[in-house]
């Protein structure tokens, strides 16, 4: 049991720090006393120890356990849905930008173009402009991001589990993507009403209902009929016409599948973006835990906190760990993610027929060759470096304030 004046001690020590913190510094404090409010816990210090006497944690129930999962769950959406709130502004610019909008197309290439854009957006519509479809974005993001962050933890505790020494790139890499897989394949739907909304600019603009519906009757391009002469003879010919027929016939034209428009490319894209982001958040969280640098950049861990749990990471460490994440995840996965959006709303502009994945590869190529596949990438690092940091450093705090 310590003594009245180191009590004192202690405590003049704290507040001589928390009276010097700024605003996100001062969160982790907050943070640290809610978490003993909220659970039930008391805070007892030994004598030269950091060591904190509070209930178990529900992580060493077991991860897999439905609480731990719940709790996770709340956490994740909230997280993401801050975030998104932190760069709706942003994020509707980007996708004026990156689908061609012909209104915005003269504003890319530039700074000042953004904020040319930012500005025109709320002369016309007012702040309201400025999140237009933000609410089916937070529809969307709350449990894509919940998703993404329990389907992590579980993939995690079934491929690592434990053992630091199952701790591998590798391994980071493939619980990551996996997560981002699960998660957007729950969601797709809503992020292609999102981007359809954030994509309309007319005053008199169309209602989600008239979107969905416009969405759900759109078709693909048609095809031209196969050439009367093909090489061999006319029953090969006939059979090519046939199997061509059959195919149409038999695969979906449109409908519900008008929803999923891009969803191969956003598979292909959400492998490396999401791998790529927790291998590289994670491996920011090793590189700030070093023995030489911790003291600065590391909280007290509790005694009670698993085994495998590391130390939390201070403010502003959290955040630059998911700041560079979501840098370097965004510049893998780019070229993909311009792909996606232009699919997406390639009902939206022209006759009303979706585009393949290679056709949208192809138009965009011939258009602007290879330096179309990054356009909007400058707006998108503005976006990405506090979406990633706000989502992640989030996420942890509610981590600790949930007690998993």
């Amino acid at each position: 049991m310590p003594s009245a004046p180191s009590n004192h001690v202690a405590m003049s020590e704290l507040s001589y720090q928390e009276g010097h913190a700024n605003a996100v510094g001062k969160m982790d404090g907050v943070v640290r006393k809610a978490t003993n409010v909220v659970t039930g816990n008391t805070t007892q210090r030994a004598a030269n120890s950091d060591t904190v006497a509070d209930k178990p944690p529900v992580a060493t129930k077991g991860r897999h356990s439905a609480d731990y999962i719940f709790r996770s769950f709340v956490a994740g959406g909230l997280s993401g849905c801050a975030a998104k709130t932190t760069v709706a502004p942003l994020d509707r610019v980007k996708i004026l930008f990156q689908t061609g909008n012909p209104q915005f197309a003269k504003y890319q290439g530039s700074w000042g173009g953004v904020a040319i854009a930012l500005r025109d957006i709320y002369a016309r519509d007012g702040v309201l402009g400025l999140f237009r479809g933000h609410s089916a974005t937070l529809l969307k993001i709350y449990p894509y991001a919940a998703i993404k962050f329990v389907a992590y933890e579980q993939y995690r505790a079934f491929i690592i589990g434990s053992d630091r020494r199952k701790e591998t790139w590798i391994r980071r890499f493939a619980s990551g993507a996996m997560a981002g897989v699960s998660s957007v394949f729950m969601t797709y739907p809503l992020e292609i009403i999102r981007v359809r909304l954030a994509f309309e600019t007319k005053h008199r603009s169309s209602s989600l209902v008239d979107i969905c519906k416009k969405i759900y009757h759109e078709h693909p391009v048609q095809k031209p009929p196969l050439p009367a002469t093909i090489q061999g003879s006319g029953a090969t010919a006939t059979l090519a016409e046939a199997a061509a027929t059959t195919v149409n016939a038999v695969a979906p034209r449109s409908g519900l599948v008008n929803f999923y428009r891009g969803f191969s490319t956003t598979l292909l894209g959400m492998v490396p973006y999401a791998g790529v982001s927790f291998l590289t958040h994670d491996s920011m969280g090793d590189l700030f835990r070093l023995a030489s640098i911790r003291k600065h950049t590391t909280l007290p861990k509790r005694a009670s906190a698993p085994a495998d749990k590391p130390a939390p990471l201070t403010w502003w460490a959290e955040l630059v760990a998911g700041g560079v994440s979501g840098v370097v995840s965004q510049t893998v996965s780019y070229p993909l993610e311009v792909i996606r959006r232009r699919m997406q709303v390639s009902g939206a502009v022209g006759d009303g027929h979706r585009l393949r994945i290679g056709e949208t590869a192809s138009m965009i190529y011939r258009e602007r060759g290879v330096r179309g596949f990054f356009v909007g990438l400058s707006i998108g690092y503005v976006k990405v470096f506090p979406l990633a940091a706000v989502s992640f450093y989030t996420y942890e705090r509610l981590k600790i304030l949930f007690n998993i």
